[in-house]
């Protein structure tokens, strides 16, 4: 059994999906079962993140858990961790941040991700670390801005990253879960795409994935990016690292992960390619 938090996030869902297609017996934790929508074969069960409590229950006859830190609502995850190890869970998988790898710069992302990477090997469970770079998923933060004014206002259309698609990242952490040899163990991964883009080249991806060649990235100063992404739900002060981690990234050529085909057995999906799977969602 394999229990999965997150389990109707971004990556959890075609996560779910893959281990069911390969066999895995999945208990999928989510806040309301009766919108989750999951594949038939997945056992689906509410869970209120960030309880120890809880999660000791909803793992027990489980030998591997799936952690995302964005199913625990900052959480103690020392706490959950060791919960999950006295029910009887001897591997977890943690979605961790490829900013861990630059904490001098990444500030308090990079923090929080190094203490629950802390806590999971201190639980005494066998461990692997997924360490996602940005995630491809969070242009979608762009798409009503793009359907109702054709443009995204950023403080930074040259910054650099290389957007991650979401289904690599469950196709790495989904052989992670399902390593019978141990061959994973002990492992942090770090999966980005494939290429470095800047926000402007993005947004230029996205407005070709949907027709629409006017679609275009307006640089405003740093105080309207950060009452953007506040706007959004982000506490500011994770607003102000990500505008600031936005800025430090200018001019700059990230190395990238080559981690996802020798996991997986096919290359990292591009920008383009994720564009064209999410074209709806900015039409």
């Amino acid at each position: 059994m394999i229990v999965v938090t997150g389990a109707t996030g971004h990556i959890g869902r075609p996560l779910v999906g893959q281990l069911l297609a390969e066999g895995a017996e999945v208990r999928a934790l989510t806040r309301d079962p009766r919108r989750a929508q999951l594949p038939a074969g997945a056992e689906v069960v509410e869970a209120q993140p960030g309880s120890a409590e809880r999660l000791a229950e909803l793992c027990r006859g489980a030998r591997v858990l799936y952690l995302n830190l964005a199913a625990t609502q900052g959480a103690s995850i020392a706490a959950l961790a060791a919960a999950a190890v006295e029910a009887g869970v001897r591997r977890i998988v943690l979605n961790s941040s490829i900013s861990v790898e630059h904490a001098e710069t990444a500030g308090m992302i990079a923090r929080i991700h190094q203490e629950a990477e802390q806590a999971v090997r201190d639980s005494g469970a066998e461990w692997c670390f997924i360490r996602g770079g940005m995630y491809a998923t969070n242009a979608l933060a762009w798409a009503p801005e793009i359907r109702a004014t054709g443009m995204v206002r950023g403080a930074y259309p040259d910054a650099v990253a290389a957007p991650v698609h979401e289904a690599d990242l469950a196709a790495v952490t989904a052989r992670a879960l399902l390593d019978e040899k141990g061959e994973h163990s002990g492992k942090a991964y770090a999966v980005t795409g494939p290429a470095n883009l800047t926000m402007a080249q993005q947004v230029a991806g996205i407005a070709r994935a949907i027709g629409r060649p006017e679609v275009h990235f307006q640089q405003v100063p740093e105080r309207e990016a950060v009452a953007a992404l506040t706007a959004q739900g982000l506490p500011e002060q994770v607003a102000q690292t990500l505008v600031a981690f936005a800025a430090q990234s200018v001019g700059t050529n990230p190395a990238l992960g080559d981690d996802i085909e020798p996991i997986t057995g096919h290359p990292a999906r591009t920008f383009a390619q994720w564009a064209n799977d999410h074209a709806e969602a900015f039409r």
